[in-house]
């Protein structure tokens, strides 16, 4: 443009404008699992949502940063109640292991998230139930009724029986 000074002369102005390129917003999504927190830009989240900032580039320019944040639900532990048979042992299905000792047994497992839950088995070892002897004795030609089942000759007879829980003795 032409200007005048004080003195009415002209003289010329000269602007040179840089227009820098447009700087693009930038969004982020991420995932955890409840429990945890996410730190972004300086802060830190433990719950899903939505969070903008507006940060500046090299030159000063504006531009919104969006972080897109799912928090996975919060997965209960299981709980298995067992009980078996003196003697016996309990193989786990979650990790395939063998257990025979009264007890609390915990695991640490992942969901389809990747995130940690428990697993307790709460085991109980039934008492052991004591062998019972009998002993009878009948004049020849007799016979002797044992648990349902009729004895006429010399000798030792053995029947497994189950206890009120199930157990053979």
């Amino acid at each position: 443009i032409t200007l005048q000074d004080k003195n009415g002369c002209d003289y010329q102005a000269t602007l040179h404008l840089t227009v820098l390129p447009e700087v693009a917003d930038v969004e982020e999504s991420q995932a955890i699992c409840y429990g945890e927190t996410y730190t972004w830009n300086g802060r830190t989240y433990r719950q899903s949502g939505d969070y903008s900032v507006t940060l500046y580039d090299k030159n000063g320019c504006a531009y919104t940063a969006t972080l897109h944040l799912t928090v996975w639900p919060k997965v209960t532990e299981t709980v298995e109640n067992v009980e078996i048979c003196y003697g016996e042992s309990y193989k786990w299905s979650l990790n395939n292991k063998s257990y025979s000792a009264s007890g609390d047994y915990t695991i640490t497992l992942q969901d389809k998230n990747g995130c940690d839950y428990q697993a307790i088995l709460h085991l109980t070892v039934l008492p052991e139930v004591a062998d019972v002897e009998e002993s009878a004795t009948i004049c020849y030609g007799e016979s002797y009724t044992w648990n349902g089942k009729r004895y006429s000759t010399n000798g030792d007879y053995t029947v497994t029986l189950q206890d009120n829980n199930g157990c053979d003795y």
